[in-house]
């Protein structure tokens, strides 16, 4: 993560009114979940196409996250169900509370 933390990106940051988010030195677990989503998405996705604009890859992106990522891919952190069938569940307990 150095480029992170360097002095170019900062002065982006500031120009953009952009907080950036950085944890201490030594804690591997603080952006672990947004790793392994970024992972995923070029893993399976992103890498195995060509966009003929920006427009596309994000049109194309969306689609991903919503069809795949979201609807049909198990994560085993919801004990291997998707997204929406977790968030189903939840609402549902918590509207029988």
């Amino acid at each position: 993560g150095c480029q992170y933390t360097s002095d170019q990106l900062d002065r982006a940051a500031r120009d953009l009114k952009v907080r950036l988010s950085v944890g201490r030195t030594g804690v591997c677990w603080d952006n672990a979940q947004q790793e392994s989503f970024w992972s995923t998405l070029k893993t399976e996705h992103y890498n195995r196409y060509e966009f003929a604009t920006r427009a596309a890859a994000i049109r194309s992106v969306t689609e991903w996250i919503e069809t795949v990522y979201n609807r049909r891919r198990r994560h085993s952190a919801l004990g291997n169900i998707s997204p929406v069938a977790f968030e189903r569940g939840f609402n549902a307990a918590a509207e029988a509370a």
